[in-house]
Parts: structure tokens; C-alpha cells; sequence
């Protein structure tokens, strides 16, 4: 029996054959008598619709494998006997007198009866093993439920068509072609026309989501500090541009403050109050994905619904050619995880890349829904270059207009700030890295570069662990000066949005949302008169106005007015270091901006010596001179990128995304995964927050296959009985 788990898993990491599951009232013992390793991949092959009794101690998800090609005749011999007693629909045991009527088609492939006629109840009237066309289908009366014992194929009431549930047909004779793939779409039917059919929220309690403001009133907030450039100026100078850092940190959330207690017990982030997400994520399933890209996305795709709790709700949308909603809305339980991984497990690759249709579509599900959670987010994964908007016939391909595959909808404004972010990941070297960069900052979401495949599932638990942890929403950052005798100069925000009024005494930065723990730094800029007989000059005031996501409370927040002192003659100035520390940083995204562009123009030579300017700069300030630890990262990844640059060929493989990604990150001043910035050893970390650094942990033990994490995760995945035990 441990052969022909080996072998299936081999041809399930090429999508080869179909799944070959273990049933519960199989007698062999082989699969109990594999390593704990290999038993724990093997579960990977079962289809969560089998029965809800069916256990799986492992994401339900087919791991890659290179040996993949070794797939012999006996393996083709074991899938044929196997589907004489299993049900190839249901995947579980045929046995005669167990209480099931069991259909035999004329090609004398079996089934249960109630299995067949709910498929060919849509219009099927082709064996879904052998692709035989059949003379003699059987009927059902409707009014008849799903047997006894078995999970029912659609359990909570969601259209059957949106699981593109796939059959995989079983290997021809050796005569013909092994390699060839077919195919056999069971429910085909047209998507509804409005996706309002999301899982509602009217039942959830309130209470386990929240808790009394006056209580946690310390927990839901914001930190203000600012920080002039000096503490005091002669009274006879005068500034064009005196600079003041306004420094936010957002609260830490329950869970990180309680995170050094019960770490034997389930996750803090889900003992804690937090905000609720409804999270939808645009899968690229393309031909350019089959194989082991297809297989850990699976595998990334199953920590993510693992990691989301019963209050949390997934919509999975598939895009190759065409886009289309494989999985509607629905809360993360039990029942939920179990529908989201059966639709995953479906995913098959083929056809083009057509990413506009695929954000459109997720667009969709968001505008559709009838009731919101407090946070909503798109991931998007591609590894390709859309063939259909942007690079199809017709398109300006000199310079190509990537606004065009953002739907309206998700663009930013500037008036409300940036509603459905996109986290963009390009995944591998071939995908289009300006068009994932434009769409993540066109959404005001952030873009991510996967270059070695196998960190792609530590790359989406960085992501999701700073959505599940929102405690900051429409956060708008205001300075006004103290001094008629003032101006405002520019704002530094990076990305942010940010106006100044015509009249020059107050400004705005729109923020939006903030993780737990996460920190904010924007660079104002002030033009400071000489003073004749006053010892202290009031700068500016700065006031924080935001939504709390759980309570739905505004709250406004003031700080201190910022002053310096104006002696008549005044001592060697000391520049602050925090401000020197975020000037540059504002000057190292600069360079990686300007360098990009010269870099795009075919002049890498000159782009690297942009780069090289910058780090020689950033080594005689302040900062450099205190060995602060962000101007050493800072040089680290502009040294990274300089090397990235070395010719044509290593900058279109990975120069320009690695770029892109570290523009992104430090423009939003948020995490972003590119190099080996997951890695607890590497330096460009910059922006990570503790709930992302302890859902990176959790995912990095899962893929160790640490026995604290295994036991972790059980509860989430075995929904059932435990196998046999030998």
C-alpha cells in the first residue's frame, strides 16, 4: 500500500491522475506503517468532501516532487481497481449491502446511485472516469436526501457550479500518449449575475468580536510624537525648510501583549478580540503554473484558510483565459475550511493570463456583498504577464496603460482613502513586475516579489497576519501651525495621499488603515522666520482623527504643540537622529525610484551609479555615523539591488521586481516579502510587526513539521476521526 501512496503522490504533483484516498473502512495497513513525514504529505491527497469522518493532519493539498515522471503501469492497473471501489465522485468505499445503491454504467464503471444522478442531473451524460458517452443514465426523484454518512457536495447551500469541481481521467491504455491530461468539468452551469449570496453575518456574536471601550480604551489607539530637527534655533535665523518628523505607532493588540502566555493552546489571534476580514484572493492558474507552482500554491492556499477564524470569510477566484468565482463568500468554520479546500484542491492549469478579468471578478464579490466585515483585502497572485488587457491585440505595448486592469472600484481617493487594497505577489521570474507594482499602488495595496517558490506560503502569512490585525481604519493625519507667521512646505508620505491648503497653514495625509504595533513616519516640512524678541517659536500641532474597526467609533486624537527654543545665540546644533533617520530614508526610496527609471531607459550603468551615490551620502550622516540599524539596512538593499543590476538578463529576471517590491514597502512603509526578507536571519525585514513575525513563525514551523505546530493545527484540519491506528 505505501507504494501506491508514493506513486500517487508523484503523479497528483504533475496533476496526472486523480485522487486516490484512503477510506475509512479500509483494512490495508501500509499507510499507517509510513514515516510520520510521509503520512503527513499522504493526507494531502484526500478530498475534503469524502466524509466528514475523513481526517487529515496536513494541509489537504498534493506536495511538488521531481520524480514525478516515474509514474508506470502499475500505477495506471492500481487507479483502475481503485475505481471499481470507490466512488470517483465521492471518493469513498463502494461496498455492496452498505446501505448505498450502487449504479453500474454499460462501460462498467460503478458508482453510488445518488452520486451519478446529482451528476448527471446537470447534464452530464459522459462517464466521468472513462469519458464514455452512455445510452442509459439514471434518474432521481428530487425530494430524495444524500445517503447517510456521507458529507453532502453542497452542505451550506452555495451553487454547485462556482466549485469547478475537476475529475481527472483515468490513464489510457499505454498505446496512447501518458503525458496527456483530459479533463472533465462536472458542473458547468453560468455564475449567478449578482454574487449577493455571501454567508451572513446577522448570527455572529457580537460580544466575542468586542470588548467594553472603557476597558480596552488603552488598546485602542494612537501613539503621537514629533520630533524637530533641533531643539533650538538662533533667534536671528531664519528656515526655509526646518523639517519635523510626526511619528504614529498604532496599539498592540491583545493578543501580542499576552503573547508570552498559553502558547500551548490554540493561536492568541484567535483568543483576542480583533476585527472580523472578508479577504478574497485572484488565483492565477494558467498553464505557466502547472507542476510545482500549481502544488504549493495549494499548499499556501490551505495555511491561509487554516489561519482564518470562524468569524473571517474567504471567496476564492480562479483566472487563466477567462475568471471565474470558485468559491463564493463564506465563513471560515469547519464546514467552510472544509468547502474552501475541496474548491482549492480543484484548481487545474491551463490557458492564458487575463488579470483584469480575474480583479474584476473579485471586485465583484466585494461590491456585491449584503453585509461587510470591518476589513476587507484582495490578494492577487500571478506569475505570468496578462496576454488579454494590456498586451493583447490592440494595446499600446510601448507603454502600457496597467489602470486598465484595476477596476474602477478599487481605484484610491483621494477624498476617503483606499478601500479594498490589492496585496499583489509576483510569483517566479516571468511574471510582469511594473503591472502587479501599478496595481497594488493604484489600490493602495502593496506588492510582493516570490522569487524562490517555496517561500510563497511565508509570504502570504506575512500578509495575512497584518490583516488580522487591523486596529486602526481611516486614520487621517492633520498639521495646522501655531504661528501666523508660518508655512507649510511640502509633505513627505511616500504613497500616501497628502494636500496641503492653498493658504499654506494646514495639511492632511490620508493613512487609512493600521496593523497592531505598526509605525508611521511623515517628514513635515515648515518655513520657519527669524524672531526678534520671543524665546520660544510654537511650530505646528498635529491631530489624528480614525475609526475604530471593532467599535465603529470615531476618535480624535491631539498632540502637543511643538516648540523650540529661539536663544539669542545659540550652542552647536545637534540634529535629531530620528529625523535624520527617516530623511534617509525618504532618500534612499528616491534613489531606488530614480535608478529604476534609468534603469527601464537601458542604462543600467547609470542606474547603478545612483545607487552608489545614495549609499556613499547615507554613510557620512548622522544615522550611518550612530550605526543605527535602518541605515545599515537601508545600504544592505541598495547594495542588493546595485548587484541585481549587473546586466540585462539578471535585471529582467529579478533586478526590476526586487526593486519594485522594496519601493513598495518602503513607500507604505509596510512588510513586503522580496529576497529573502522572510528569512529571520536576513536584514531587510524592515516594517514587519509582531503579528506577522508570529504568523511567519507558524508558518515556517508548519513547513519543519515541528510536532508543537502539527499538534496546532489539528483541530483545524482533522474535522474528524484520526486514521487507524496500526
Amino acid at each position: 500500500m505505501g507504494s501506491k501512496w508514493r506513486k500517487a503522490k508523484l503523479a497528483l504533483g504533475l496533476n496526472l491522475c486523480a485522487y486516490l484516498p484512503r477510506t475509512l473502512d479500509d483494512d490495508d495497513d501500509g499507510y499507517s506503517s509510513l514515516p510520520s513525514t510521509e503520512r503527513l504529505s499522504d493526507a494531502a491527497l484526500l478530498s475534503p468532501l469524502s466524509s466528514v469522518n475523513m481526517a487529515a493532519s496536513g494541509p489537504m493539498t498534493p506536495l511538488p516532487s521531481a520524480n514525478g515522471l516515474r509514474l508506470s503501469k502499475s500505477l495506471s492497473r492500481s487507479a483502475s481497481k481503485s475505481s471499481k471501489q470507490t466512488c470517483s465522485i465521492c471518493l469513498t468505499k463502494m461496498k455492496q449491502g452498505g446501505g448505498h445503491a450502487i449504479f453500474t454504467a454499460e462501460c462498467s464503471h460503478s458508482f453510488h446511485f445518488h452520486c451519478i444522478a446529482s451528476n448527471v442531473k446537470h447534464g452530464n451524460q459522459i462517464c466521468p472516469v472513462c469519458r464514455a458517452k452512455w445510452k442509459e443514465i439514471p434518474m432521481q426523484s428530487p425530494s430524495l436526501d444524500p445517503p447517510l454518512g456521507r458529507a453532502a457536495v453542497n452542505p451550506v447551500g452555495w451553487p454547485q457550479n462556482d466549485a469547478l469541481m475537476t475529475v481527472v481521467r483515468r490513464l489510457p491504455p499505454p498505446r496512447r500518449d501518458l503525458s496527456r491530461r483530459h479533463v472533465v468539468p462536472l458542473f458547468q452551469a453560468p455564475e449567478p449575475g449578482v454574487f449577493n449570496d455571501d454567508e451572513s453575518l446577522d448570527h455572529l456574536p457580537v460580544v466575542a468580536e468586542s470588548t467594553n471601550a472603557s476597558d480596552n480604551s488603552s488598546l485602542r489607539t494612537i501613539e503621537i510624537k514629533t520630533y524637530p530637527e533641533v531643539l533650538e534655533a538662533p533667534r536671528s535665523s531664519s528656515y526655509d525648510n526646518f523639517t519635523i518628523l510626526v511619528h504614529l505607532k498604532a496599539a498592540a493588540t491583545v493578543a501580542n501583549q499576552s503573547s508570552s502566555r498559553n502558547h500551548a493552546s490554540l493561536p492568541q489571534l484567535y483568543q483576542n478580540p480583533r476585527a472580523p476580514v472578508d479577504l478574497v484572493t485572484v488565483l492565477d492558474i494558467s498553464g505557466s503554473m502547472a507542476g510545482t507552482k500549481l502544488a504549493l500554491l495549494k499548499r499556501a492556499m490551505g495555511f491561509v484558510i487554516q489561519n482564518l477564524g470562524s468569524n473571517d470569510r474567504l471567496s476564492v477566484i480562479a483566472f487563466s483565459s477567462t475568471a471565474r468565482r470558485l468559491f463564493p463568500l463564506r465563513r471560515m468554520s469547519d464546514v467552510g475550511r472544509q468547502q474552501a479546500l475541496h474548491a482549492v484542491n480543484s484548481l487545474v492549469a491551463n490557458g492564458g493570463t487575463n488579470i483584469a478579468e480575474g480583479l474584476k471578478k473579485g471586485a465583484k464579490v466585494m461590491e456585491d456583498r449584503r453585509e461587510n466585515n470591518p476589513v476587507a483585502s484582495i490578494i492577487l497572485l500571478s506569475d505570468g504577464q496578462d496576454t488579454y488587457t494590456v498586451t493583447g491585440a490592440g494595446a499600446n505595448k510601448s507603454q502600457p496603460n496597467y489602470q486598465l486592469l484595476v477596476p474602477l472600484s478599487m481605484h484610491g481617493s483621494d477624498n476617503t482613502g483606499f478601500q479594498i487594497p490589492v496585496h499583489a505577489f509576483g510569483f517566479g521570474a516571468d511574471h510582469d513586475a511594473s503591472s502587479m507594482h501599478s496595481i497594488s499602488e493604484i489600490s493602495g495595496g502593496t506588492f510582493s516579489f516570490i522569487e524562490t517558490e517555496a517561500v510563497l506560503q511565508d509570504a502570504f502569512a506575512q500578509c495575512i497576519g497584518g490583516l488580522l490585525s487591523v486596529v486602526v481604519q481611516e486614520l487621517q493625519v492633520g498639521v495646522e501651525c501655531m504661528n501666523p507667521s508660518l508655512c507649510l512646505g511640502p509633505l513627505k508620505a511616500g504613497s500616501y495621499p497628502s494636500r496641503v491648503a492653498a493658504d499654506g497653514k494646514t495639511g492632511v495625509i490620508e493613512v487609512g488603515d493600521l496593523y497592531a504595533d505598526e509605525e508611521r513616519d511623515f517628514l513635515v516640512s515648515v518655513k520657519v522666520p527669524a524672531e526678534s524678541s520671543e524665546c520660544e517659536t510654537s511650530l505646528l500641532k498635529v491631530k489624528c482623527v480614525y475609526r475604530d474597526p471593532l467599535t465603529k467609533e470615531m476618535t480624535t486624537l491631539e498632540s502637543d504643540d511643538v516648540r523650540i527654543q529661539r536663544p539669542e545665540v545659540a550652542g552647536q546644533e545637534v540634529v535629531s537622529i530620528e529625523v535624520d533617520r527617516q530623511r534617509n530614508r525618504f532618500q534612499a526610496a528616491e534613489a531606488m525610484a530614480e535608478a529604476r527609471t534609468t534603469a527601464e531607459l537601458g542604462d543600467l550603468p547609470g542606474a547603478v551609479s545612483i545607487l552608489e551615490n545614495c549609499r556613499r551620502v547615507l554613510s557620512e550622516t548622522v544615522s550611518a555615523k550612530s550605526h543605527d540599524r535602518l541605515c545599515i539596512v537601508l545600504d544592505a538593499e541598495l547594495k542588493e539591488m546595485q548587484e541585481r543590476m549587473a546586466s540585462r538578463h539578471v535585471y529582467e529576471a529579478s533586478g526590476r521586481a526586487y526593486i519594485l517590491s522594496g519601493l513598495s514597502s518602503h513607500s507604505w512603509q509596510r512588510a513586503t516579502a522580496r529576497g529573502d526578507s522572510t528569512d529571520g536571519s536576513s536584514l531587510v525585514q524592515a516594517y514587519q510587526t509582531p503579528s506577522m513575525v508570529e504568523m511567519l513563525t507558524r508558518s515556517q514551523a508548519m513547513l519543519l513539521g515541528s510536532p508543537s505546530t502539527q499538534r496546532l493545527v489539528q483541530p483545524v484540519w482533522s474535522l474528524g476521526s484520526q486514521p487507524k491506528p496500526r
